[in-house]
């Protein structure tokens, strides 16, 4: 008997695509998750948060933003509809991945868990507006936004390698300094939900509830894991070079560094001027290319040597059949 073939591996057998574009494929789902990122704090920072009344639909009465829902509709239904954008970039990355060969099972594997956090982010954006913008829901819709970003980056970097077993590049110790720095990071990306909870943008008028925190406090903390985070960056720089770690490992370090360089001015300049909302959108945009530049170090620290594929039999000309 027969088994039927899923979509996927109907599409596998019969396409093969280039290492390149497995890797652009990811790289349009790292772009597109960075964009929903950016373009969900637009939303927030216009006062748009509620500019389709209710979820799914727009209205009570219509899928798409009326007439009467003026800007903040138009702008609240934009981001909806980019979601679809965003399925269609991590759906392209799913059949690559599942359709190279030799056939990568680990990386097919991250790929999928896109699908489900563009899935589960979907939800808790519908329950946010149902809640009239509660703050912990708004948190929560960022970082799981954040874990997308993080699933899609990591997809991204995991095309450039192959699927043999993870060779480290440098001591352990300095692999586990990579890991502080990923869980200061982490922390520091939460610590900026609260300021954001408390802070003035509310996402639409001031009746929104906000964190029952101080802002000023909640900035305080969020300031004090941003000098964290850069002390261990310019730790985990010294330390690549004093123990002579390959020279792309050393550019990924300094990279990091220059964009927490660039991102602490922005957030100190943000809060001193009472946080323009162009700022703050730059500065979530920082953000992100923080976390994929954290992301970035650690993943140089391993390698994975890649299999070739196996060229099929060919047949022999000088051979006929009678």
């Amino acid at each position: 008997m027969v088994g039927v073939l899923t979509p996927l591996a109907y599409t596998a057998q019969r396409w093969t695509p280039s290492p390149r574009t497995v890797e652009r494929a990811a790289l349009i789902a790292v772009l597109m998750s960075v964009m929903i990122i950016v373009t969900g704090g637009a939303v927030r920072l216009t006062g748009s948060g509620l500019g389709c009344d209710t979820w799914p639909k727009c209205t009570a009465d219509s899928l798409i933003a009326t007439p009467e829902q003026g800007l903040h509709g138009a702008i609240e239904f934009s981001n909806r509809m980019l979601t679809y954008v965003l399925s269609a970039a991590v759906g392209w990355a799913i059949i690559s991945a599942r359709s190279a060969k030799p056939e990568r099972p680990g990386l097919t594997r991250i790929a999928w868990s896109q699908f489900w956090l563009v899935m589960a982010n979907g939800i808790i954006g519908g329950i946010t507006v149902l809640t009239e913008l509660n703050p912990w829901t708004v948190a929560g819709h960022f970082l799981l936004a954040t874990g997308l970003l993080t699933v899609t980056t990591l997809t991204w970097l995991r095309t450039r390698e192959g699927e043999g077993t993870p060779r480290p590049r440098v001591p352990r110790p300095v692999r586990r300094l990579s890991w502080a720095l990923i869980g200061a990071t982490a922390v520091l990306i939460v610590a900026g939900t609260t300021v954001t909870g408390s802070g003035r943008h509310a996402g639409d008028s001031s009746d929104v509830p906000r964190m029952p925190f101080d802002y000023a406090t909640t900035a305080h903390v969020h300031a004090a894991f941003a000098w964290l985070v850069c002390a261990l960056a310019v730790a985990m720089w010294l330390v690549l070079r004093v123990v002579d770690a390959p020279a792309d490992t050393r550019a990924r370090a300094r990279d990091l560094l220059l964009v927490l360089l660039a991102q602490g001015a922005l957030g100190y300049v943000q809060y001193f001027t009472n946080t323009p909302e162009i700022l703050v959108g730059i500065h979530m945009f920082g953000s992100c290319l923080v976390w994929i530049a954290v992301l970035r170090v650690a993943m140089s620290l391993r390698e994975r040597p890649r299999t070739t594929a196996e060229i099929p039999a060919q047949p022999d000309p000088t051979l006929s059949s009678v």
